[in-house]
Formats: C-alpha cells, structure tokens, sequence
C-alpha cells in the first residue's frame, strides 16, 4: 500500500462517525433528551429530531464513503472514495461545530475543531 497515512486517517473518520452514528441510533431517546435540553435556548429548539435524523444520516454517509476508500486503496490505490469520505466528514463537522456554537458551548465547539483538523488534513492528501 502506498497511502498508509491516507488508509489510516479513513481508520479514524470510520471508528470516529461509526461510534457516534451507533451511539445515536442505539440510544436514540437518551440523545433526543439531552439535545432538547442543550438546544432549548437556540433556533433549533423546535427541529431537534429532524436535525438529529439529518446528522445521523450524513454520519452514516461519512462511513459509508470511509469504508469504501479503505478497500479503494487496499485494492488499487484509487482516492476517490477516500477524498468524498474527506469532504462529507468536514461537512458533517461543520454543521456539528454549527450547533455548538449556537447553544454556546464553546467546550464542545472545541472539540469538533480536534476532529476537523486530520479531517481537513485527509482532504487535502485524498485531493
């Protein structure tokens, strides 16, 4: 394999939204309670499981591409799938980053930007 740092930042996106997509899904009451809560004072107030459903989706998308980039390079070294995997999870972070912002939780906010970085990074050796 000639991409290893390329397969590997992939590796992080997959566990990264898999975990998190799985995480919402499985404990899906528990996330709606506390998003209600965090987001009570925002505009979002009254779309909590509709933007809950949209980041779950694009979450899944994310893996959906990651995995398939994995095996893209593994099998011929193409970076299509990887660089789309890239992209959606800076999209996906963005709009988490969005939300942190806006309930003013700045802590959270903080850590989103932990995640953007190697996303960013994935872009720009996946281009």
């Amino acid at each position: 394999m000639n991409n290893p740092a390329s397969f590997l930042i992939l590796l992080l996106l997959t566990v990264t939204f898999l975990q998190s997509g799985y995480d919402k899904l499985f404990y899906w009451q528990d996330n709606l309670t506390w998003l209600k809560a965090h987001f009570s004072k925002t505009v979002l107030k009254n779309f909590i499981p509709q933007s809950l459903v949209f980041i779950v989706l694009l979450e899944l998308i994310t893996v959906v591409l990651a995995i398939a980039g994995m095996v893209q390079l593994l099998y011929n070294g193409n970076r299509e799938f990887g660089f789309y995997a890239a992209v959606m999870s800076c999209i996906t972070l963005l709009f988490l980053l969005f939300g942190q912002r806006l309930a003013k939780d700045y802590d959270g906010a903080r850590t989103i930007v932990i995640y953007f970085i190697p996303a960013v990074l994935a872009v720009y050796w996946l281009n």
